[in-house]
């Protein structure tokens, strides 16, 4: 999964329902450690927003942490820069894909860019829990 769906999976968006069936169809979620930094962004500016109360986005960085936890990778760094030069995506995003692609698994992300770049492994989040 990429960050945006497990920001879904805990932030009020058009994309939480299916975000909610992606988990309940299967709960074994891998990320590389970038994850982290991204869902910490996406709530900080919930707060800046004042969308979210500190102790609410403390939690919900909990959570993400508790469902995440065993579940992170480290990516190789020739991998990804490799996968950036080739598709013209961020090094951020090539993260992902990286890792979905070492471990032979689809990664899961609404990023319009990463499914047209990567159609092989990315599928967006209502193809997933179509399947």
């Amino acid at each position: 999964m990429d960050a945006n769906v497990i920001g879904y999976l805990h932030l009020l968006t058009p994309y939480t329902a299916l975000a909610e069936r992606a988990v309940r169809k299967d709960t074994l979620w891998v990320a590389p450690w970038l994850w982290r930094s991204e869902v910490r962004n996406m709530l900080a500016l919930y707060l800046r927003k004042g969308l979210l109360t500190l102790p609410d986005a403390l939690m919900i960085i909990e959570r993400a942490e508790s469902l995440l936890q065993g579940f992170e990778r480290e990516v190789s760094s020739v991998h990804v820069l490799r996968l950036a030069e080739s598709s013209g995506c961020s090094a951020y995003d090539c993260e992902y894909v990286a890792l979905a692609q070492h471990l032979g698994v689809p990664l899961v992300t609404q990023d319009r860019q990463l499914l047209r770049q990567f159609p092989n492994v990315a599928i967006s989040l209502d193809t997933f829990v179509s399947l």
